[in-house]
């Protein structure tokens, strides 16, 4: 038996006869939700000096990394069948170079006032700065490796509070 049935919990997405379905959040007060996630991306060690340096032939990596996670938060309800559309209000990409690993952590920050929340937009601007960084790398390096894509905290909701251990 799986944890969330245990605690009595069900999977929202579906109805009672087991078909996929947008949840309903039209009764949902609108409050100020927040998420937190993170990723990683390691590659070479000639890759990363490029990244670092500003020397990749394509130009900023993680400017244009940041730009495209930002987009990506904004447009989840297009790429997960399920998701609602949201006006997100706040989307924030930062990047921490480990120079022992030759890799780029990568955390997105998402915020809203709204009914349901930003869970999704903040994961998928992770993996779409990952994917943005393997693209802008390839030449390179094609044995780049992105993984440890997260959720590290979120805030708002009927939930509450979740924080990663």
């Amino acid at each position: 038996m799986d944890r969330d049935h245990e605690q009595g919990r069900k999977l929202t997405h579906f109805d009672a006869a087991g078909h996929a379905h947008m949840v309903d959040v039209s009764a949902k007060e609108d409050t100020r939700r927040e998420a937190l996630a993170a990723g990683r991306i390691t590659m070479s060690a000639e890759a990363f000096r490029l990244v670092r340096s500003g020397g990749m032939a394509k130009g900023d990596v993680l400017g244009v990394a940041r730009l495209a996670g930002i987009m990506a938060a904004k447009r989840v309800d297009q790429l997960i069948p399920l998701a609602h559309p949201l006006a997100i209000r706040k989307a924030e990409i930062d990047f921490e170079l480990d120079d022992d690993r030759h890799a780029i952590d990568i955390v997105a920050r998402v915020g809203i006032t709204d009914k349901t929340g930003v869970e999704m937009e903040a994961l998928t601007a992770v993996a779409i700065a990952a994917l943005t960084i393997y693209d802008m790398c390839k030449a390179v390096d094609k044995g780049m490796e992105i993984s440890a894509i997260r959720l590290l905290e979120k805030t708002g909701g009927k939930s509450g509070r979740y924080q990663r251990a």
